[in-house]
């Protein structure tokens, strides 16, 4: 391949690298593919390490590269499908429920979940860890916060963690009447436990989603799901419910 020099453009050199880049990517490249190294790169384009480096994390965050352990900067595959979220009014753990309980903990939680529930800062609350996997790839981690005060039965229940534990409490959880939910999302980077769940590298851009379970006039619950930005597209219906698309934009229904 050839140097490729660029043009003197009023828009940053980084965003100008990136669409000369996401060119590439669909003429040059095939899904799977590991892209040359950065010094490579850089000298192809005529750029600093640094420009490319701007280029390379935007085309990550837009879903058209994957950092992959042990690999490098490969091409992502397309965003699969898979939907997000319960329905309204149906609880998390039903029937229709994908997420799969892993573990679950009575400990205090973060500051700004026990402010969300209205719990006390050192108050325990049970906290479900849930996966997700789609198509044989992790595309998702949750923790599930209930307040005690939301499933007061589970003193009968004498796993004091793991997956029947965690079962147990959504089981319970469901003996409520779930009045709404609300929903809100923001881009993130995942930390430490969530890129080692995801399969990325910390750091990597994630979709936060956090949903309110409201019962009684009050939070029953609080989820928090991270999901891998490089893999899901989410949009919103009439309905409320939050579906995730594969291939090109369309419109929910």
């Amino acid at each position: 391949m050839g140097t490729t020099q660029l043009e003197s453009v009023p828009e940053p050199k980084y965003w100008h690298l990136r669409t000369v880049l996401s060119k590439a990517l669909d003429s040059e490249f095939s899904v799977g593919e590991i892209l040359p190294n950065e010094r490579d790169l850089a000298a192809r384009f005529g750029v600093a390490r640094a420009t490319l480096r701007q280029a390379l994390e935007q085309l990550e965050l837009e879903g058209r590269l994957q950092r992959r352990r042990g690999v490098g900067t490969t091409v992502a595959p397309p965003r699969v499908g898979v939907s997000v979220g319960a329905r309204d009014h149906a609880w998390p753990g039903t029937a229709d429920d994908a997420w799969q309980p892993a573990d679950c903990v009575l400990a205090a939680p973060p500051a700004a979940v026990a402010e969300a529930l209205g719990t006390e800062r050192d108050e325990p609350v049970h906290t479900v860890r849930r996966s997700r996997v789609t198509h044989g790839q992790p595309v998702a981690a949750e923790l599930l916060h209930i307040p005690r005060a939301s499933v007061p039965d589970l003193t009968a229940i004498d796993a004091p963690s793991g997956a029947a534990r965690a079962r147990a409490v959504l089981r319970e959880l469901q003996r409520l009447e779930l009045e709404g939910q609300e929903n809100a999302v923001e881009l993130g980077s995942a930390g430490a436990e969530d890129a080692r769940e995801l399969d990325r590298l910390p750091g990597a851009p994630v979709l936060v989603v956090t949903t309110r379970y409201l019962a009684g006039g009050r939070t029953a619950a609080l989820s928090v799901a991270t999901y891998r930005a490089d893999t899901c597209r989410l949009t919103f219906g009439d309905s409320g419910d939050v579906q995730i698309h594969h291939g090109p934009r369309t419109q929910a229904s």
